[in-house]
């Protein structure tokens, strides 16, 4: 049997992914929510387009499952997702189908915009990009509460960085969970863990959809640091059932 890949890491903010351009800056005029007839039209098809891809590498790529499709359901108006990223490809679709039939929209580094061919596709992808800028800052606010006032989900990957296939949950911070608190919006906990196949080399992905759970505490700082710490139990929880490390991370 193949010995698999090893990774080395020096802490768990290395990025493994290179193929961004990590110094890539949002235009001036960048906007977030595109309300034209021909921006609508487009991110249509490119969305419809993702998730049959999708569908396809997420089943014969991935052999994804996923648990607790249900939780989600009752709620018609929005609400975040934070998962843990482990799939450079998959994390694209794999919270759209956890919802389905909502359409997500996903909260990114602007690196993503570098990647040749798909950064000029994001924004129709629903990307919402952050941003140092205050005026952008602003205007990722205003496009965040838009989305959710449609019923639409907000995913957000709090570890920030793509570590493939791995197993485990790395560190994040609190201020990740300002705008659920702020917004007083529920949050779902997706969790990709993998599982040795019996039949495939590529292991066996298991998805969960864990949720809702609410703010709760005194101040914003508190209900952020307490939903954090929700989120980051549950996480590790599911990540327990992983038993096979397809890729392994070793520190340096």
């Amino acid at each position: 049997m193949k010995e698999p890949e090893v990774r080395y890491y020096d802490s768990f903010t290395d990025d493994f992914d290179k193929s961004a351009d990590q110094s890539f800056s949002l235009p001036n005029d960048y906007k977030w929510v595109r309300n034209d007839i021909f921006s609508k039209a487009l991110s249509g098809v490119i969305y419809f387009l993702a998730l049959v891809f999708g569908h396809f590498y997420c089943r014969y790529i991935l052999h994804m499952r996923i648990r607790g499709k249900d939780a989600a359901k009752p709620y018609k108006d929005g609400f975040f997702i934070f998962g843990n990223h482990t799939q450079p490809i998959g994390d694209v679709v794999i919270p759209a189908f956890a919802v389905l039939p909502k359409r997500i929209f996903t909260i990114v580094s602007p690196a993503n915009y570098g990647i040749p061919v798909i950064g000029r596709a994001l924004p129709y992808l629903g990307a919402l990009p952050v941003t140092d800028n205050l005026s952008g800052i602003k205007e990722l606010n205003r496009a965040i509460e838009t989305r959710l006032a449609g019923g639409h989900p907000i995913v957000v990957y709090p570890e920030a960085h793509v570590w493939e296939y791995y197993t485990g949950i790395r560190p994040f911070p609190d201020t990740a969970f300002k705008y659920p608190v702020k917004l007083g919006k529920p949050v779902f906990v997706l969790t990709n863990t993998y599982r040795k196949s019996k039949i495939f080399k590529r292991p066996i992905m298991y998805t969960y959809l864990d949720g809702p759970f609410f703010p709760t505490g005194e101040t914003a700082k508190q209900k952020a640091a307490n939903l954090k710490e929700t989120v980051y139990k549950t996480m590790r929880e599911r990540a327990e059932s992983s038993n096979f490390d397809y890729i392994v991370y070793k520190k340096k």
